[in-house]
Order: C-alpha cells, then sequence, then structure tokens
C-alpha cells in the first residue's frame, strides 16, 4: 500500500516513539486514513528542529508524509490538539497512556483506514483532557473499543447456556467473553464474581451515547470492581499484563 503514494495528507494521533540514529526519531501513529502505520522523523532530536514539539505521545496532528524506503517520512507536522492537561497531571498521564497502549496492543499495521477507532480515541483523549469523569471515560472507551475489535462482552444472556440473565449476581468468564448464570457457574472452573450493580453499568456502557452513559452513578465499589473485570478481561485477550496499570498504582 505504501508504494502507492508519493505524499499524502493524514491525520493522526501520535502512540510512542522512539529514537533512531544519530538525530531521527520513529513515530508509531494511529491515523484516519491508514489505521496504525509507522514514519521516521529525520532530525527530530536536534534543538533545531521545528517539528519535534508536535509529535510527543498523544498529540493529535496533521502531518504530511513522504513515501520512504521502508517508511513514510514526516515532512510536515502540525499541532491539532496537544491535550496539555494531560501533561500536566501524572495520573491524567497514566489514563491517557492506558488508552494509548490497550489500542496499540490491539492494533498492527494494515495500512486500512478505521475512522470508528480514531474518532473513539481522540474524542477519549479529549474528554479525559476537559476534566471529565476519568472512571466514566475510561470504562466507556473500553466498551467501545471491544465493540470496534470483535470483543464485545455478552452481557445479557449466558455465554455458556444462552439464557436470558436474572436479576442476581453472576460469574464472568473470560474465555467465554461473557457473563455465566449461576447454575452454569457451579460446574465451570475459572470464572470471576460480578455484582448485579456492575453488570448493570457496564450493560448502560455497552448499549448508550456517552452522555446518556455520563448519567450514571456508580459507587465506589461497582467502580473498583469494573476496572478489575475490564483489566482481567483485556490481560486475557492480549495474553499478557498491560504495563499503564502499573503505572497508575505507583502514581496513586
Amino acid at each position: 500500500m505504501r508504494d502507492t503514494y508519493h505524499s499524502l495528507r493524514v491525520e493522526a494521533v501520535v502512540l510512542r516513539h522512539s529514537d533512531y540514529g544519530e538525530a531521527d526519531r520513529i513515530l508509531t501513529l494511529y491515523t484516519r486514513q491508514l489505521g496504525k502505520t509507522r514514519a521516521i522523523v529525520k532530525g527530530a532530536r536536534k534543538l533545531t528542529s521545528r517539528k519535534a514539539g508536535h509529535l510527543e505521545p498523544f498529540t493529535h496532528v496533521k502531518l504530511q508524509l513522504a513515501t520512504g524506503r521502508d517508511l513514510f517520512i514526516v515532512s510536515q507536522a502540525d499541532t491539532i490538539d496537544a491535550y496539555l492537561p494531560l501533561r500536566e497531571d501524572l495520573m491524567l498521564t497514566g489514563h491517557a497512556s492506558y488508552v494509548i497502549e490497550l489500542l496499540d496492543r490491539f492494533t498492527y499495521e494494515d495500512n486500512l483506514e478505521h475512522p470508528a477507532l480514531f474518532r473513539l480515541l481522540t474524542e477519549t483523549l479529549s474528554r479525559l483532557a476537559s476534566s471529565s469523569d476519568v472512571w466514566l471515560a475510561i470504562r466507556y472507551y473500553e466498551m467501545r473499543l471491544l465493540d470496534e475489535l470483535g470483543f464485545r462482552p455478552r452481557l445479557f444472556e449466558c455465554a455458556n447456556c444462552g439464557r436470558e440473565i436474572q436479576p442476581e449476581d453472576q460469574f464472568f468468564s473470560f474465555s467465554a467473553g461473557g457473563v455465566i448464570c449461576p447454575t452454569c457457574g457451579r460446574g465451570l472452573p475459572n470464572l470471576t464474581s460480578i455484582s448485579m450493580d456492575t453488570l448493570k453499568y457496564l450493560r448502560h456502557f455497552q448499549r448508550s451515547s456517552y452522555r446518556e452513559a455520563s448519567r450514571a452513578r456508580p459507587s465506589h465499589e461497582v467502580q473498583k470492581e469494573a476496572e478489575t473485570l475490564m483489566q482481567g478481561y483485556f490481560t486475557y485477550l492480549l495474553e499478557r499484563e498491560l504495563n499503564s496499570p502499573g503505572f497508575l498504582k505507583q502514581v496513586q
């Protein structure tokens, strides 16, 4: 796909960067037009570089990309939104890193357009930067990300027998990808308990707009249970633990 282009304009969020050679930097980007891709910024580490300030992680940018031998080359960079509050507060930095890490771990370089994922990413970073409810912004992002990636959890019927879930505490199976009713739960291994209150909020996020979801007022206990459950599910899907939750615990 890269050979098709001589030069193109993209809208992107910088996921991460790494040093290359004596003065260059390689960016991992999530773009509206090409999904996840990489590009090199020549001379980005020089003090005189005008591009470097636009290309920090979780910055929303417009880039002019030229075709290189192996990577795109950034020829121009303009900031759309630097999400400055995310850099001024360590907790917000940690939450933004979690958002970025999840997307980075689940996606690969395919040069295919994924506008819904890109919009979810930028909307979530904007919500975090605007000092809205961080717990809500993260849980809503997780649920929508699972939808877009094809891992939508089954929350309304038992993932084992298919019967409708009744208003009582249930189990959750990471391997089955959903709720397990108490009857099936007595005979299945490796299940996690989930209270009806927590299940109610997760269902609400799954089928609601963000504005509708923002009306939720879960207790602290429900918030912790939902967070633990979702992180366990992501760890199972990725077959490894994420780095950013550990950073957040240290900051707390």
